[in-house]
């Protein structure tokens, strides 16, 4: 194997369609849990209800940061397989829970699988591909998984109109764990000597500590990382928020089901076109404009009340998503060593996905408090802020010597 995606695309398209398994994993909870929670288990608290994306976001951001120590040592493949594993309880764990504690433990093998099965996907794509498509393969890789998010998302929202919130609408779950393991087992191929061969002939400089100048020390890459960071925030505020919100508003569950599906489907789709951009544009201007179109969308959410308003805000969330998210990857991969590339994404995917746990824990004590609006408000006002960030430390040099 040499890298390029025109030679790998067989191996590419494999983890590609792998991806999207990953994704429809995630989209079966993102339109039905706050809801589980309230009508099977009686919770009214947003914080209580919003505790199973806190243990999510922190048992996957951990695991990204051991997936990308680990995928030199242990191997790419083996990590994927093992996360396909770990995923196989949670959909039987969501049908039969009898209380919300074993809910919130399947969201803790849930985050433990993501952190092993995207994280592992994500490097060996960069592996396959070279430094020239790295935006594009991390454009197709993030649009498989989202795209899956939205469509599986929508799907749920459906069922469980029809037939309630459990069983039936995790019945997916079983399916999409038994092949994502049986695709992952026979018929990917692990990249790690891909790495071996692009370090020898790459003048990239070194990192003095990865973990440090990836979380800040570097200008580029801590600007990057407050940015993941940041995005995942106000993701997880949407996960857990939009749909309670819009309830309070009066929307039925089929329609809830709508909204929540569009902004995942914009980012999973943007990304076709996004991923390539990343290789062409700059990539500090991108995560600029990318960052400040989510934060003016979720501002404006706290001020809506119909469908059509509601449903624009999440075509521009989902656009300002779609533009920073292959970009944050293929920045990473930029600016750090081949030898050292894994481990730096696992440190960024630490900082971005636990993201998730300190907005549903922010979320939950100001929903609490104050109010749901104020909530999505101060997180819009939070993002608007990150992008600011970005114009003032960033560099516009596209690699580090």
């Amino acid at each position: 194997m040499k890298q390029g995606l025109r030679k790998n695309w067989r191996q590419f398209t494999i983890l590609v369609i792998i991806n999207a398994f990953v994704g429809g994993m995630v989209g079966l909870e993102r339109t039905i849990l706050p809801g589980l929670a309230q009508e099977v288990f009686l919770i009214n608290s947003t914080s209580v209800i919003l505790s199973f994306i806190v243990v999510f976001g922190v048992s996957k951001a951990i695991t990204n940061y051991l997936t990308g120590a680990l995928a030199n040592r242990i191997g790419r493949k083996n990590l994927l397989v093992i996360g396909w594993l770990v995923a196989l309880p949670v959909p039987v764990i969501l049908i039969y829970a009898p209380s919300w504690s074993w809910v919130v433990f399947a969201n803790v093998l849930l985050g433990i699988s993501q952190g092993l099965t995207w994280s592992s996907t994500v490097v060996m794509k960069i592996d396959l591909v070279g430094p020239k498509n790295r935006g594009l393969a991390m454009g197709l890789n993030e649009s498989a998984g989202y795209l899956a998010v939205g469509a599986v998302a929508y799907l749920t929202g459906m069922i469980a109109d029809g037939y309630g919130v459990r069983p039936y609408p995790f019945y997916m779950g079983i399916g999409f764990g038994l092949i994502g393991l049986l695709l992952s087992w026979v018929l990917v191929s692990d990249t790690g000597h891909l790495v071996e061969e692009e370090g020898e002939n790459d003048e990239t400089r070194q990192l003095r500590n990865v973990f440090v100048d990836t979380t800040w020390r570097d200008r580029n890459l801590g600007a990057i990382t407050q940015a993941g960071l940041i995005n995942n925030l106000n993701d997880g505020m949407m996960w857990g928020v939009l749909p309670l919100f819009l309830a309070l508003k009066g929307f039925e569950l089929r329609s809830i089901g709508q909204i929540v599906a569009i902004y995942p489907v914009v980012w999973g789709l943007g990304q076709l076109f996004t991923g390539k951009l990343a290789d062409l544009l700059p990539k500090k201007a991108m995560l600029f404009y990318g960052m400040a179109f989510q934060g003016l969308a979720i501002v404006l959410i706290a001020f809506s009340d119909s469908y059509t308003a509601f449903a624009t805000l999440s075509v521009v969330l989902g656009v300002g998503t779609a533009v920073v998210y292959p970009t944050f990857l293929a920045s990473i991969s930029a600016y750090t060593h081949p030898s050292q590339r894994a481990a730096s994404v696992g440190v960024f995917r630490l900082w971005r996905d636990l993201g998730y746990a300190a907005g549903a824990i922010f979320t939950g004590v100001v929903a609490d408090l104050m109010s749901l609006d104020w909530a999505v408000i101060f997180i819009g006002v939070l993002t608007l802020s990150s992008a600011v960030f970005i114009a003032i430390r960033m560099e516009n040099r596209e690699r580090s010597k």
